[in-house]
């Protein structure tokens, strides 16, 4: 694994544009980076990053099985008790999934170590299966890569088909999710896409224009009825929201499937711990306040149960590393072993595994300047050298 320097395309901007991702500064700073791009040897992809995800998702849904049995464990995890049986019916259902992500860290020598489990938004979906992937072709084309370079990828073909085993008949789907905000937006309008060359006839609507008929039911601003729906939008958030009573009984399937509350919550990752102790590619974790956390030291991660991109995410006990508060903890959180992502030219990279049903389907990297990946981290581009 090496980070290697290169010289952006002076037109990158506007090849972005192209196809939609428009969002690729974050608050007046360049959230895709091209400067400099990740090399992984076909080794490191096949004996690591690949096998952990894979092992790891394995794990994942045999936790799944257990909390939906269990309403000690539910309760560990914050799941409201009014939406319990809501949440275990849909596995109990076999209700599928798209997509999950993998944080690890990874330095290309150790085993992958699991940070947490993306499994219901898709943040950094598309610029992982598409510009990275168009970046490369170009890069190939122009000298700078051989042609036999490659990248672990396969995420825009895999969706698309997995779209189809979702929906083998076709059908109407309405995709939701924040209008105003234009990263969800292209990430949605992205899926729809895929959803579209899968034979979906695909239907937006903003999160906050879903409604209710009189039968009860979730509908659109035309009246149409929300029968399948992908949701950008987390499950921790619509289990709290005033609608959330009608979940249970709207019979909406959804994508992601209620199921996915339990492994979008970072509680999974002391009971993981708990099951599996001593496994490579987990840290040590434990509920706070669990006497046995002790044995991290005085020196450990603290993290929400709830948390988007490092948010009140803290590094106990060592260097000053600010938080990015955003409100995140009142649901309780969970201790973990510091276990820094490594530096590379002083830089941090976080490797996103992408699951795509039950398969290992691609990696998207995120690099801070800091030990906690936060909200303005870049997205840069990955190789796998030949």
């Amino acid at each position: 694994m090496r980070r290697l320097k290169l010289t952006p395309r002076p037109d990158w901007q506007a090849k972005a544009e192209a196809v939609g991702f428009v969002y690729h500064h974050t608050e007046g700073q360049a959230y895709w980076d091209e400067g400099v791009a990740y090399a992984f040897t076909l080794e490191q992809v096949e004996q690591d990053l690949e096998p952990a995800a894979a092992e790891l998702h394995d794990l994942c849904l045999d936790l799944v099985d257990e909390v939906a049995g269990s309403q000690e464990l539910m309760e560990r995890l914050a799941i409201p008790p009014e939406h319990r049986d809501f949440v275990a019916g849909s596995w109990r259902a076999k209700s599928p999934s798209l997509y999950g992500r993998f944080d690890f860290g990874y330095d290309g020598q150790s085993k992958p170590k699991l940070y947490e489990y993306n499994a219901d938004t898709p943040t950094s979906v598309f610029e992982a299966a598409t510009f990275q992937w168009l970046w490369l072709e170009e890069l190939i084309a122009n000298g700078t890569f051989p042609a036999n370079a490659d990248q672990f990828n396969s995420l825009f073909e895999a969706l698309r088909d997995r779209f189809k085993v979702l929906f083998p008949t076709g059908g109407f789907v309405h995709f939701a999710s924040d209008e105003d905000a234009v990263e969800d937006r292209q990430t949605v309008r992205f899926l729809e896409d895929l959803a579209l060359q899968a034979g979906v006839e695909p239907k937006f609507v903003a999160m906050d224009n879903i409604g209710l008929n009189e039968e009860g039911q979730f509908v659109d601003l035309e009246g149409f009825v929300l029968q399948a729906a992908f949701k950008l939008y987390p499950w921790e958030f619509m289990l709290r929201e005033p609608y959330a009573a009608h979940l249970n009984t709207a019979q909406v399937r959804w994508i992601e499937p209620p199921w996915k509350a339990i492994l979008s919550n970072k509680g999974i990752l002391p009971l993981l711990w708990e099951r599996h102790r001593g496994h490579p590619n987990l840290l040590e974790a434990y509920f706070e306040g669990d006497p046995a956390a002790s044995a991290l030291g005085g020196r450990f991660v603290r993290k929400p149960l709830f948390s988007r991109e490092g948010a009140n995410v803290e590094v106990v006990g060592g260097a000053d590393e600010p938080v990015l508060d955003q409100g995140y903890g009142d649901e309780g959180a969970i201790v973990q072993a510091y276990h820094p992502p490594p530096a590379f030219d002083g830089k941090r990279p976080v490797v996103g595994a992408w699951m795509v049903g039950n398969e290992p389907a691609g990696v998207g990297v995120r690099e801070d300047d800091s030990v906690v990946t936060k909200n303005l981290a870049r997205f840069v581009p990955h190789v796998i050298e030949g």
